[in-house]
């Protein structure tokens, strides 16, 4: 029996506080992401990361995207902190600042969650530009073997 695609991270907890290191606050740098049970099958995974409560949690508008990597390879059981741009073979989507790589959370207001959501996929896919969010899951659409969710929260210091 094939475990369920599990997706955590050595510095929060799912429904946690994001340390301020990794957000706009802090160093900007992707927090440490790791992963377990991913199916034999997959060819390829990706990672969306976006916060639903933008700009305000108590009146959301729209999902704010603050990282879009594809194409991670399903051998990798993590991602180090820091990743920056993407290495090994994966590659990089746009974000809502229309750039690649990670942007760090920064609310305007309140306390946001932060979305990270892991996909195995059966397929490696290919863009002739960065995609966006919806590119990518527009491509990811019949090609989904497993998901996972990790949540993580933050609110300004300041």
């Amino acid at each position: 029996m094939t475990k369920s695609l599990a997706l955590t991270s050595p510095v929060f907890v799912d429904g946690g506080a994001i340390p301020t290191r990794y957000t706009g606050e802090g160093q900007d740098i992707s927090p440490p992401l790791s992963w377990s049970g991913v199916p034999s099958s997959a060819q390829s995974l990706a990672l969306i990361v976006d916060d639903p409560d933008a700009p305000d949690p108590a009146a959301p508008k729209r999902e704010w995207v603050h990282w879009v990597l594809y194409n991670i390879s399903p051998s990798l059981t993590g991602l180090p902190e820091n990743v920056g741009t993407a290495k090994e073979g994966m590659r990089d989507g746009l974000n809502d600042w229309n750039r690649t790589g990670y942007g760090g959370p920064m609310p305007p207001i309140g306390r946001h969650r932060y979305v990270h959501k892991l996909y195995a996929l059966d397929a490696t896919l290919n863009f002739s530009t960065p995609p966006t969010k919806a590119a990518l899951e527009e491509a990811m659409e019949g090609h989904i073997l497993a998901r996972a969710t990790l949540i993580g929260t933050y609110q300004l210091k300041r």
